[in-house]
């Protein structure tokens, strides 16, 4: 019977046409981007990456969050506006999947400066994070787990 059930939810899905979730509500269910999402909201970017996008977002887990330096991620949760600047510099206009992304050699970021790309024996690194997973698609737009914070070069957080 549940495999019955679960058939039919499958169909009615296929036949509605719904997909994957939107870019924050699948960060914020899959667990390890609670920083992330937190940020987000301090920001005010939660309506802009629920929107439609297309977005490629770089997002770094709660343990590169934790990676940062003491109290620089409390100073960027005190200051929006600095705040938004990183984390815009981890969104790309536009969807970039994996097969993409390995032919870029930067990524011209939503805050305005370019993320620099390597690619190197099958690892992928965006500046100074590796790329850990890839191609999580959304209803606007795909995320790729990165193991760091990446900030912008034109000033220290």
């Amino acid at each position: 019977m549940k495999k019955i059930l679960t058939v039919i939810a499958l169909a009615i899905l296929a036949i509605t046409g719904a997909s994957a979730a939107d870019i924050v509500d699948t960060a914020a269910g899959a667990g390890s981007f609670n920083t992330l999402v937190k940020a987000v909201k301090a920001a005010g970017l939660v309506e802009t990456l629920k929107g439609p996008g297309p977005f490629t977002v770089f997002a770094p887990t709660d343990a590169a969050f934790a990676k940062l330096p003491a109290g620089t991620l409390e100073s960027l949760l005190a200051n929006p506006k600095q705040l938004k600047k990183v984390l815009t510099y981890h969104v790309v206009a536009g969807k970039v999947m994996a097969s993409d992304v390995v032919k870029l050699k930067e990524a011209k970021t939503v805050q305005g400066s370019a993320a620099r790309i390597q690619v190197s024996g099958g690892s992928v690194k965006i500046d100074n994070a590796n790329v850990v997973k890839t191609d999580i698609v959304c209803d606007n737009g795909v995320i790729h787990v990165i193991d760091s914070v990446i900030l912008p070069k034109e000033k220290k957080y």
